[in-house]
């Protein structure tokens, strides 16, 4: 190991800064280095709480647009990453493709071309990394797409048909296409604006694609002012079996991932005006879970680039989703979600992150400007250059970020009926917590909380609130008092609000 990447590593994981031979502080023992091989020594980068400011991507001036890190993945003997811009129409300059070797030199690669690009996917059988337009092979060898340099791309994923020889790839304005892996050659398939119903005048928003359980499934946010007020539903979940394309929620979804073995489920994350929704397919079959928001600062469109799942661990996957990072095991046994636990809150845009070289790496999006309006006005004059950087340290790190807050309903201004059950909604690791509940029946209306002990899908009664007619109820829990999910059954035909608010 050489001196400037133990000087990192060192800081990261101590919160030491080195310049150097000499330290400010430092709370762990330094080993002896190996010896060195002769030639000038390693310059030591400066770094702040995991931030290395000479690994940013900056953009130019001119235009001024975002310079979002899309994605990253390690590859080739080296990190890799992407940028994305705001706008095919203002690309911007200065970005693009990117390598930060094991000396955490950031590197721009000559086949760097600058677009919109979160799309990244490893294509075993053929041995390359598709990352933006570009396939990668195992000697950092890069070749670029052609066809898709012009196109928004928001994944890649296997292929269902031919999974040896072709992957599909999602453009963010609905285009779905289909790339050979040897010879590059894409054909698009379908405009899933089309195919998925998107009411006129929609703004398509794709951000996802993962194939497993013998389906591609896509995801679609578009959550904009008609949406939050009920006037159109626009956002989508859907589903390919290769013949039929279905929609399973008209609702906006951000990320859909599975791993493809392990008897791992298919995870899908979503929201809408009561809640953040975690929709998973296990057992041959959708289910339905909400999950508390961090904030509503994320309620739309642009504010949720790019949630995501990914393995940080092996065989353990963390999951960054509405303000908040969840840790998630790759298994849902018999149909029943046991191991979601919130992690942290956090206000950070993260497009991406993976581990590399025992790190954890987030990718960022840090107050970029989202360019100039047709008539020269800059709609975000105090943004400055666009840039964004990356953020290093370990996986247990996360347990400093925010304390996992947060707040959501099962039922929000919903007209349900008798015995209607709620979603289960998370409870499980939040210290305090209370339960809002009204409805507008002329009669007293009973609604009884359930809790699920174990997270295996059996129901215990915990408490019946009797809220009185037209009327308002709270209930708060003792403090730590908790259970895997809870849920709610109502004893009465009303339009009601369940609203559960954690500290």
């Amino acid at each position: 190991m050489n001196q400037q990447l133990w000087n990192t590593i060192v800081f990261l994981t101590t919160g030491a800064v080195i310049c150097g031979e000499e330290s400010v502080t430092i709370s762990a023992e330094r080993p002896p280095l190996q010896s060195q091989a002769a030639g000038p020594a390693a310059e030591t980068p400066v770094h702040f709480s995991g931030v290395v400011p000479r690994l940013a991507m900056v953009a130019d001036h001119s235009p001024r647009s975002e310079a979002g890190i899309g994605a990253l993945m390690p590859w080739a003997g080296r990190l890799w990453a992407i940028t994305y811009t705001a706008h095919k129409a203002a690309t911007g300059s200065g970005t693009g493709l990117f390598t930060i070797d094991e000396d955490m030199q950031l590197h721009k690669h000559p086949a760097s071309v600058v677009g919109t690009y979160a799309n990244r996917f490893v294509h075993g059988p053929s041995d390359q990394l598709f990352i933006g337009p570009h396939a990668i092979d195992t000697q950092g060898n890069v070749r670029t797409i052609p066809a898709l340099v012009d196109h928004r791309l928001a994944a890649t994923t296997a292929h269902l048909g031919d999974p040896e020889n072709k992957v599909y790839v999602l453009g963010m304005e609905g285009e779905f296409f289909e790339v050979d892996v040897k010879t590059l050659q894409a054909r698009q398939l379908f405009d899933l604006t089309r195919e998925l119903d998107l009411p006129k005048g929609t703004r398509p928003h794709f951000k996802s694609a993962c194939t497993g359980h013998g389906r591609v499934v896509v995801t679609s946010n578009t959550y904009d002012r008609p949406d939050s007020l009920g006037q159109r539903a626009a956002g989508r979940l859907a589903e390919w079996d290769g013949k039929t394309w279905k929609i399973i929620e008209r609702a906006p979804f951000v990320e859909a991932w599975t791993v493809g073995g392990f008897d791992s489920p298919m995870v899908a994350m979503g929201w809408d005006q009561a809640s953040a929704i975690l929709k998973v397919f296990a057992e041959d079959q959708w289910l339905t879970y909400r999950l508390p928001k961090n904030s509503r600062i994320w309620d739309a469109t642009s504010n949720t680039e790019w949630m995501r799942v990914r393995e940080v661990e092996t065989e353990r996957a963390l999951i960054d989703f509405h303000g908040m990072f969840y840790e998630f095991a790759y298994h849902a046994h018999g149909g029943q979600v046991s191991s979601l636990r919130p992690i942290a809150s956090h206000l950070r845009v993260i497009p991406d992150f993976c581990s590399w070289r025992g790190m954890l790496v987030l990718a960022g999006n840090q107050a970029t400007p989202m360019g100039v309006t047709k008539d020269r006005l800059d709609r975000n004059p105090a943004a400055g250059q666009p840039q964004a950087g990356l953020w290093f340290g370990k996986t247990d790190d996360l347990w400093n970020f925010g304390k996992p807050t947060g707040a959501g309903s099962v039922w929000r201004e919903a007209k349900v009926r008798a015995g209607e059950v709620s979603p289960p909604y998370l409870m499980r690791g939040f210290d305090k917590k209370v339960v809002h509940v009204r409805h507008d029946a002329k009669t007293p209306v009973p609604f009884a909380l359930e809790i699920d002990i174990l997270g295996d899908g059996t129901w215990s009664e915990y408490r019946t609130i009797v809220v009185p007619n037209s009327g308002y109820a709270y209930h708060v829990f003792p403090d730590g008092f908790s259970a895997e999910w809870v849920r709610v059954r109502v004893g009465g035909d009303c339009n009601a609000t369940v609203h559960f608010i954690y500290q």
